[in-house]
């Protein structure tokens, strides 16, 4: 069984045949996806999908390039959203330097006051990055080091001092700031791009292991070889677990094992019947 840990199901691209793709998915053996919002009128998507379908799970949030949208208001329906019994984490949020569509300093601002909704409502963040890992590192550090109670989960075996805090998603750092990101309690999550040709995370996936990663799809997007150019889905999830089996030269299942385990553990997910 797979959990897909990251797919915007809330997309146009989704509205003909949804149904199609959650059977899809569900004959695949994903068990569980997470669709994380983008915006204040997508967290209230996902949200209502995730109502309609028992395995889906909501995040809330901004991602950066709508950070200049993210009023006062619309923050603050974010954080009553986050009170929903199906909203998992706070996200996607993070920074994203390559496009710029919002000012830099206000995707800083508005990563840290999402960052605080997180610490507020004990709840873990999906992050986004691009262009910017060191800026997002840091900025994750400091709140861990203002607030090192947040999230804590005594007894489990993730991160630091029994921590779950959160994901950097579509990870396309180095191993040494992926240990960075495991020393205070985060994961990392690998989409369809660990099956692009020469692909750079497959050096950093061989330094860092398996055992704190989570596997998604980034549907609609970055589709894995041999989909590239088409539509992605939450089925495709299982391109991305062979690709890391081959790596590490292991049975896919048992890479389904360690990612969805993970990604119970982190968005509290019920375990399969």
């Amino acid at each position: 069984m797979y959990i897909d840990s990251h797919a915007h199901l809330f997309y146009e691209d989704f509205h003909s045949d949804l149904p199609d793709v959650i059977r899809r998915a569900q004959d695949a053996g994903v068990e569980a996806m997470v669709v994380p919002g983008t915006t204040r009128e997508t967290s209230e998507q996902a949200i209502e999908l995730a109502e309609r379908y028992d395995f889906l799970y909501a995040c809330v949030g901004f991602h950066p390039h709508d950070a200049s949208k993210a009023t006062d208001k619309g923050l603050s329906d974010v954080e009553e959203f986050s009170k929903h019994p199906k909203v998992v984490a706070i996200g996607e949020i993070g920074l994203d330097f390559h496009y710029d569509f919002s000012p830099r300093v206000t995707q800083e601002a508005v990563f840290k006051e999402q960052m605080g909704i997180a610490v507020r409502r004990n709840l873990p963040i999906v992050v986004h990055t691009r262009e910017s890992m060191q800026q997002a590192i840091g900025a994750v550090q400091e709140i861990v080091k203002r607030h090192p109670a947040w999230n804590g989960e005594p007894g489990s075996s993730q991160g630091t001092n029994g921590m779950s805090r959160g994901v950097f998603h579509c990870f396309t750092g180095d191993a040494d700031e992926a240990k960075k990101l495991f020393e205070i309690g985060l994961y990392v999550s690998y989409p369809g791009i660990v099956t692009f040709k020469n692909s750079p995370v497959i050096e950093t996936l061989k330094s860092i292991g398996y055992q704190n990663i989570l596997i998604e799809t980034d549907s609609p997007y970055l589709a894995p070889v041999p989909l590239r150019g088409k539509r992605n889905e939450p089925a495709h999830v299982l391109y991305v677990a062979n690709k890391i089996a081959d790596v590490f030269s292991v049975e896919p299942s048992e890479i389904g094992r360690v990612t969805s385990d993970n990604a119970r553990k982190l968005f509290h997910l019920k375990s399969p019947n």
